[in-house]
């Protein structure tokens, strides 16, 4: 159980009604505008609720996030284009892209010449995640995406749709697209996160993009177990995101592999 959520030193970031120890019992479950309840079992006791009541900043961050999360990608749109821009400048810095559809995006590990065809599944935020890996840790960012350093590699993944799918696949760990409660812990330790960092989505995707790239390595994986590595890094996000120490995306163990 994730310990810290429930003492005094996250008092300020959630309102919590009652507390009590040790395992929690069912999923957490939705009783009302910002309110989320959580159950956990004391020892050979019930179940007991802890309701945890989100903070005007964490609602209006968390609104923010969910309003990223609906934009499509739109090829028509000049900033969307300037995006795509800023991507390729940002990952093949002083070579010039001769157009927004051409045979260069499949350096990046697009699946064809048009890279806006391979953002349906997570929409205009997986493009801003990678556009913010590339500026924030720029040095490990080319080094996934020019394979750097790698010895007896044999398969590789293709590195921008791997990146969509990463997005995609934290959308759907942190439970954000879901219209309806109720919510998971997992999604309740997040919050706690956004409160203390506004970009805490974005850089959790830097994480989970190197802690897939360790994974993909060290089981020499080939592109057909590609949705089995994923499975497991989220397996390994979801484990360092409960430790209980863990309050930013800073304090994950794996952040460390972005340096």
């Amino acid at each position: 159980m994730r310990r810290s959520l429930l003492g005094t030193t996250t008092s300020s970031r959630f309102s919590i009604s009652s507390s009590s120890d040790d395992t929690t019992c069912g999923s957490p479950h939705w009783i009302g505008k910002g309110l989320t309840c959580v159950c956990f079992k004391p020892k050979g006791g019930n179940c007991q609720p802890i309701c945890i009541t989100l903070t005007p900043l964490q609602e209006e961050r968390l609104r923010r996030l969910k309003r990223r999360m609906k934009v499509y990608f739109d090829a028509s749109k000049l900033d969307h284009q300037d995006a795509l821009r800023a991507l390729w400048s940002a990952s093949f810095p002083g070579e010039e892209l001769k157009g927004l559809i051409s045979d260069q995006w499949k350096e990046m590990g697009w699946q064809g010449r048009d890279p806006s065809t391979d953002f349906r599944g997570a929409g205009f935020i997986s493009l801003e995640n990678l556009l913010f890996f590339a500026k924030t840790f720029s040095t490990s960012f080319q080094n996934l995406l020019m394979k750097q350093g790698r010895k007896g590699v044999v398969f590789e993944y293709p590195f921008a749709v791997a990146g969509v799918n990463i997005t995609f696949m934290i959308m759907q760990m942190l439970d954000l697209d879901a219209a309806t409660k109720p919510r998971t812990f997992i999604r309740t330790v997040f919050l706690q996160m956004l409160s203390e960092n506004e970009w805490a989505f974005d850089l959790l995707y830097c994480v989970a993009f190197v802690v897939m790239d360790k994974q993909w390595l060290e089981t020499n994986a080939t592109y057909m177990q590609f949705n089995d590595i994923l499975k497991s890094t989220r397996v390994q996000l979801e484990r360092e995101l409960m430790i209980d120490d863990v309050l930013r995306i800073e304090d994950m163990p794996s952040y460390r592999l972005l340096f």
